[in-house]
């Protein structure tokens, strides 16, 4: 899968890409991410990327010529699946928005900044808006870089035991259940005894359970 990203600030994102499974990811050829500096693309002098709005108001707005020069001149070598802008008022990422984004090929993501994008980039490119949550940032690079996180474990190859993605929360519309690791006692605290007894199917319906519980408690809206 390649990834491109437009931002006015790619160094907030070397680091995110450069460790843990993100960086297995590239070293291993199964994900490849490339940052673009949107002022690279700007034909102003002073490399100016951002306007005053029309109609007053404030705050600024990302100018669209610098935008479409980035993304035409991308488009000249790869084709998108999908072209994503970051945004507030896009869908909320979702695990099942992620594990569709996972099948596609190649994706360009477009961090906003300021007021956002001038809106006939939305209208004429974008194919997709997403949003991380219900809040603002200072700028679509963490939500950049939550989004290509949220795809790249589940490419295939990618995590050592390829089975652990698929019982992650939201994987099935319930939040996973609680787990364990040894030692099976601590100061007093016990692993339950279920988990013990080697019994896969009362291990898996213990699970279950525990799933369904701990959806109905922390996130009912899921169920």
């Amino acid at each position: 899968m390649r990834i491109d990203i437009i931002s006015v600030m790619p160094e907030l994102l070397e680091s995110p890409f450069s460790h843990s499974i993100l960086k297995r990811a590239k070293t291993k050829g199964l994900l490849e991410v490339n940052l673009h500096h949107l002022r690279d693309y700007s034909t102003q002098k002073q490399k100016q990327v951002d306007d005053y709005q029309f109609g007053g108001g404030a705050g600024m707005v990302m100018m669209v010529e610098p935008l479409v020069n980035a993304i035409e001149s991308l488009q000249k070598e790869v084709t998108y699946d999908e072209i994503i802008y970051l945004t507030p008022d896009g869908k909320t990422l979702n695990q099942r928005i992620a594990n569709t984004l996972s099948l596609k090929g190649n994706l360009l993501m477009i961090c906003g900044h300021y007021k956002g994008i001038d809106e006939r980039i939305r209208e004429h490119y974008v194919t997709l808006e997403i949003s991380i949550g219900d809040y603002v940032l200072s700028g679509g690079e963490l939500a950049a870089a939550v989004l290509v996180d949220s795809i790249g474990r589940l490419l295939p190859g990618v995590l050592n035991d390829e089975t652990s993605a698929l019982f992650d929360s939201f994987q099935d519309d319930l939040l996973a259940p609680p787990v364990y690791t040894r030692p099976e006692e601590f100061r007093g605290w016990k692993v339950p005894e279920v988990l013990l007894s080697g019994d896969h199917r009362k291990i898996e319906d213990w699970r279950h359970e525990q799933a369904l519980k701990r959806t109905q408690e922390r996130r009912p809206d899921l169920l």
